[in-house]
């Protein structure tokens, strides 16, 4: 069995991201001689802590030039695109923007108990299914607590710094490699794949990675 080393750098907030894992994993499905060793680093898409929420379709608007009709039917494709992956991502539309820092702390965290992923699904969830704002902490604490973890821990880390530094060393790294889109995947250090590929397509470049490194 070949093994491949995946960076999966993303955001919570960032709906494509978990789009391109739930097609990265069945990519993966069609590759049973394709082992993975799958890491989640850090990227942020709203870095500034003390900007004020904003309701998504008028952020969006302003941010791509559109309109708020043009990007309520871009969210609605979003969310068929999410269903046929059985993500959930009914209350997209009515999510507010938020700071992700603290929830991509959780994610460092859930890792060292092999729960990184099992965490970054569930304030996926809580962002695109409940329309939840991943930045405060109670909602945090719902995570941790929806992946099994230890909500106590949880609420001690989050009052502290800790994994602070191993968030700003993720996203200085990958800003530096000059990445300014999400997701991205990072095949053993040395090739990238930009965007959430199709399956199909997905499943044909890592073949012909893993064929490379044999």
């Amino acid at each position: 069995m070949t093994p491949l080393k995946i960076d999966l750098v993303s955001d919570i907030a960032c709906p494509w991201c978990a789009i391109g894992y739930a097609r990265l994993e069945q990519a993966l499905a069609t590759l049973p001689n394709i082992s993975v060793e799958l890491k989640w680093r850090a990227f942020e898409l709203n870095p500034d802590k003390k900007a004020p929420q904003e309701a998504i379709l008028p952020a969006l608007s302003r941010k791509y030039g559109k309109s708020e009709a043009d990007m309520r039917q871009a969210q609605a494709h979003l969310m068929e695109l999410a269903a046929g992956l059985g993500l959930n991502f009914s209350k997209m539309q009515k999510r507010f923007t938020c700071n992700t820092f603290d929830a991509h702390r959780l994610v460092k965290w859930a890792d060292t108990f092999g729960k990184a992923t099992a965490m970054k699904m569930a304030l996926f969830t809580a962002y695109f299914g409940e329309a939840a704002d991943v930045s405060n902490h109670q909602v945090l604490l719902d995570c941790v607590l929806n992946t099994g973890l230890d909500t106590t821990i949880a609420q001690q880390l989050l009052a502290s710094d800790d994994y602070a530094q191993l968030v700003r060393e993720d996203i200085a790294q990958y800003q530096q490699t000059g990445i300014s889109s999400v997701p991205a995947f990072i095949i053993n250090n040395r090739y990238l794949i930009s965007g959430a590929q199709e399956p199909q397509q997905l499943a044909a470049a890592l073949s012909q990675i893993a064929a490379e490194a044999n």
